[in-house]
């Protein structure tokens, strides 16, 4: 018999984005929150959810985006694999960059590490040029020091040039 031992000391935080653009996206928003939490780890806080522009191919109808802050006993390089699961499950197909999609799901911190594989790039290499990212992510953990930037989740969204529009969706 095998024994699982969940010892905290390896249990790493990490910040995630959830995007959606197509169909339901509210549900497909909550559906996916409902299995990083069954598949990958403890939700810590979940941010409100925003509507924003699509950022990219702006030619597409606006996303809902939230951030989730976890806690994870998975490996970077584990819980992208996980991640990608997840947005399959709930049917999401790559053709092309920045098209739309049924769920997105980014690592944008795992920690205070910086991760740079062909698999994962983490921080989120675009993160700090994108306020969609930016706004949730301050929602939930405005003081987070970007590890390679050395300033604050706050801070990057006050400098943040992009202009497209992010704003608070009604919680009805």
């Amino acid at each position: 018999m095998n024994t699982v031992h969940h010892n905290t000391s390896d249990e790493q935080e990490s910040i995630l984005l959830l995007g959606s653009n197509m169909g339901n996206r509210k549900g497909f928003i909550a559906d996916a929150v409902k299995l990083i939490t069954d598949d990958c780890g403890t939700v810590l806080a979940q941010s409100g959810l925003y509507e924003t522009a699509a950022w990219g191919n702006t030619a597409q109808p606006p996303y809902l985006n939230c951030a989730l802050h976890i806690k994870t006993r998975h490996e970077a390089s584990r819980l992208i694999e996980k991640i990608l699961a997840i947005e399959k499950t709930l049917g999401r197909t790559r053709h092309q960059k920045w098209e739309q999609r049924i769920i997105d799901i980014d690592i944008i911190f795992y920690g205070n590490k910086v991760i740079d594989t062909p698999q994962l790039k983490v921080p989120h290499p675009l993160m700090h040029q994108r306020r969609f990212v930016l706004a949730p992510v301050c929602e939930i953990t405005p003081d987070f020091l970007h590890p390679v930037l050395t300033k604050t989740c706050a801070q990057l969204l006050t400098e943040c040039e992009d202009k497209l529009v992010v704003k608070l969706f009604p919680a009805s």
